[in-house]
């Protein structure tokens, strides 16, 4: 039903590679973190672990108890994920106060949870790492990037382009959406951190996925390897899913 590949790269300016990538399960997961001291590495490792920790844990169990609360008004998958989400969050702030290595932590996320045997999938989101969906030879961005350039007038919109309205883990509660999208075949759904971004506008990414008939592998390869050629400014993560129907 999917074909899945993912890639993640520390670029050509950073020493370390602080996103995290996950895929399982109907479960597609990209972490950017931040702060110094390899603690955006374990903001965004943490994040991952709780969020694909907890969707496991969830699946099929009748018994399940929601420790943020269940919303009616949301499906059960968008519930899930939404709970993951936030403990994730919780995860990260309390540890970066247990500790002053750890201080001032915090990480992106976007995330994408796909039901058994339905063309559907759930999606949230926090900070500036992405979404889109392609289909049909055009690409969508589905998530809005939780930064300052959206709040600014175009002309002061390059000095904030990076500073962020909202990441995981800087207070204990963070406000988000999970959203339902159905899934026709031959979508794809590409996840990525703002190291791809900065580096390729949109339709230089479209035309990359897109002209590659093959595996995903070599459209992931062709799209850090791009971003790497034009500065690699920071890390790259790419995590391609194609639906099959």
């Amino acid at each position: 039903m999917f074909e899945v590949h993912g890639e993640t790269d520390v670029g050509r300016r950073r020493q370390l590679n602080e996103d995290a990538i996950f895929a399982a399960d109907g479960l597609f997961i990209v972490c950017d973190g931040m702060g110094g001291h390899k603690a955006g590495e374990v903001a965004s490792r943490l994040a991952t672990d709780v969020i694909a920790n907890f969707i496991k844990r969830s699946q099929n169990d009748p018994e399940l108890t929601w420790p943020c609360g269940f919303d009616p008004r949301l499906s059960e998958d968008a519930n899930r994920l939404s709970t993951a989400i936030k403990l994730a969050n919780r995860t990260v702030f309390h540890t970066a106060q247990s500790s002053d290595d750890y201080s001032g932590m915090g990480t992106t996320v976007v995330a994408v949870l796909v039901a058994p045997g339905r063309a559907e999938m759930t999606y949230g989101h926090v900070g500036d790492s992405r979404i889109y969906l392609i289909r049909d030879g055009a690409m969508t961005q589905l998530t809005k990037d939780d930064s300052l350039v959206n709040l600014v007038s175009a002309d002061d919109a390059p000095a904030v382009k990076n500073v962020l309205t909202k990441a995981l883990g800087v207070q204990e509660d963070v406000e988000f959406e999970v959203v339902g999208k159905e899934l026709q075949a031959g979508d794809i759904v590409l996840l990525c951190s703002d190291g791809l971004t900065n580096m390729l506008p949109d339709p230089a990414i479209l035309e990359v996925v897109t002209a590659q008939a093959g595996p995903l592998e070599e459209a992931c390869r062709h799209l850090v390897a791009g971003a790497n050629a034009q500065g690699g400014r920071d890390n790259i993560s790419v995590l391609l899913v194609r639906y099959g129907g």
